[in-house]
């Protein structure tokens, strides 16, 4: 991609409503684009990393068996109300069609996904099953904040679990919590697993919590054994665990998991027939990643004083390539041609490459440009480079430069 041929421009500075440095950011290099409260547009630097994370995610979902499906946005009224849960659930969107009909916006899909999976579990030999999706999700929060952290629309990996039985419920339960913290690590964040209330369900359920200042949850923390838990179902000031002293930290959840046991499928019916011939209802989890959220901490906690900070596999592009030029015509115009070479070649090589050719544009507001995007390697091609035949490496998180050729550019291991 050359950016000469990108409309979309940076900001050098914008104004938002909270002190938030990575929402800054991602609003100043235009990732993304408020369009009222709590609900945002993706542009194109910003779609790339989303999809970056999803791919992760679908990598890891699928490494665990999950299979991917998408569900119905619009929900109708009859299942919420199965569920009790058509006035109870504040959050709930709903919209009448011009006949009449009143659906709800899916906040959550499992009024959707039980009896969707009555037409594939019937006896124990069905079970178990795994099915997941990622989707955009609709929720009318009376105060959306934090950016992406808490909006009215956004987009969220849901996965439910089918079993015959609690002991293969808690296998996979704790199977999905090991695939979580793989996701979170290729994403360059270390969450801590947080004990948070079960609701209905179970006694507990848990989420993947990131200490940040500008986090919405307040978490209780043991340094001594790594125990924590959410403030809301918090009692005393020491470790349940050793029984040291615990500290209170802000942190912003990226994801949560929950045992729900038969509660959906008593309610919507699903039933199998186990191995005595008796029917039984299916026991279920459910499991959820925020990956706009998931956007928003990384941007937050993994920034710096210059911009954003990504690590490789989900940076918007590997590399960019920066002609210093001299104002010397013939000495430009060989810069030039090396930069085109080395373009092609990244290119030729399958690498994500974008080459800031843009005119009328100093080196200063370029690399600053860099720094704010978090492109992974900045690739500086000047008069000094040029007569040694090589190009100034720099990585996006670390100080220094190396002076690479063509083979070891291509062969670059981070």
């Amino acid at each position: 991609m050359r950016l000469s041929e990108s409309k979309i421009k940076t900001k050098k500075r914008i104004e938002i409503e909270e002190e938030s440095k990575g929402l800054a950011y991602l609003l100043r290099a235009n990732f993304i684009e408020k369009l009222t409260s709590g609900v945002y547009n993706y542009l194109p630097f910003g779609l790339r990393v989303i999809r970056k994370i999803e791919k992760i995610v679908r990598e890891e979902m699928e490494r665990i068996g999950g299979q991917e499906i998408l569900m119905a946005a619009l929900h109708p009224k009859s299942l919420w109300e199965q569920t009790n849960r058509w006035e109870a659930f504040d959050a709930l969107f709903k919209v009448q069609s011009r006949y009449g009909q009143w659906y709800g916006l899916g906040p959550t899909h499992e009024e959707v996904v039980t009896p969707l999976a009555k037409n594939f579990i019937f006896s124990y030999r069905d079970l178990p099953l795994y099915l997941y999706q990622i989707q955009t999700k609709f929720r009318d929060e009376p105060r959306p904040k934090g950016g992406l952290m808490r909006t009215k629309e956004f987009l969220m990996k849901d996965l439910y679990s089918f079993h015959t039985d609690e002991k293969d419920l808690d296998w996979y339960y704790e199977k999905v919590k090991k695939a979580y913290l793989k996701v979170y690590k290729r994403c360059g964040l270390k969450p801590i697993i947080t004990e948070a209330s079960g609701g209905t369900f179970s006694k507990f359920s848990h989420e993947f919590q990131v200490l940040t200042e500008k986090g919405e949850d307040t978490i209780f923390l043991c340094a001594n054994c790594g125990f924590s838990r959410n403030k809301e179902i918090m009692e005393g000031k020491k470790c349940p665990v050793c029984g040291k002293k615990i500290e209170s930290y802000s942190a912003a959840e990226v994801g949560n998991i929950f045992k729900l046991k038969d509660k959906y499928s008593r309610s919507l019916d699903l039933k199998y027939i186990d191995q005595n011939g008796e029917e039984k209802y299916v026991l279920m989890g459910c499991y959820g990643i925020g990956i706009s959220r998931l956007l928003s901490v990384i941007s937050e906690v993994l920034s710096d004083s210059k911009g954003l900070v990504f690590p490789e596999e989900i940076a918007p592009y590997h590399y960019i390539i920066l002609p210093l030029y001299t104002g010397r015509r013939d000495t430009d115009k060989k810069i030039t041609k090396f930069s085109e070479e080395i373009y092609q070649l990244l290119k030729d090589h399958q690498k994500e490459v974008v080459f800031d050719d843009r005119k009328n544009v100093s080196i200063g507001e370029k690399f600053n440009d860099v720094d704010l995007m978090g492109i992974f390697y900045r690739l500086v091609i000047s008069e000094k480079t040029l007569s040694k035949k090589r190009i100034e490496v720099k990585k996006r998180n670390s100080p220094n430069l190396k002076y690479l050729s063509k083979n070891e550019l291509i062969n670059l291991k981070k």
